[in-house]
């Protein structure tokens, strides 16, 4: 299995792709949406953790835009950020995200809600 990190933090990409890497999942690494999107063009994953605040294409414009490309809905995409309102969460899942995480988190965390959606 294969997980795309998509966060504009280096410090977060590579905790979050150590934690992965732990749990077994190959891992690719983009610092925003237009990066993220490009590579899902080429290369479609299993899953996404995806940050919201990013420069260029944020999160859920890019959520957005994946979700119509061809393939586009097979990712298992799990929001990961400080937006930790109802209103953040209800619209990320209205756009299709499967889950979400909000920062900081821990391999626990993520352990638990990757069982959740199905990845684990």
């Amino acid at each position: 299995m294969e997980c795309l990190v998509v966060d504009d933090s280096a410090v977060i990409r590579k905790v979050a792709c150590r934690i992965l890497e732990e749990m077994e999942f190959q891992t690719a690494e983009a610092v925003d949406g237009r990066e993220a999107l490009d590579f899902c063009k080429a290369h479609m994953p299993d899953a996404i953790l995806l940050d919201w605040n990013m420069p260029v294409m944020d999160g859920l414009e890019f959520l957005t835009k994946l979700r119509k490309e061809y393939g586009g809905e097979q990712p298992v995409v799990v929001f990961c950020t400080s937006e930790n309102d109802v209103g953040h969460i209800t619209t990320a899942l209205g756009a299709g995200a499967n889950e979400y995480i909000m920062k900081p988190f821990d391999r626990e965390i993520i352990e638990a809600k990757f069982q959740q959606v199905g990845l684990l």
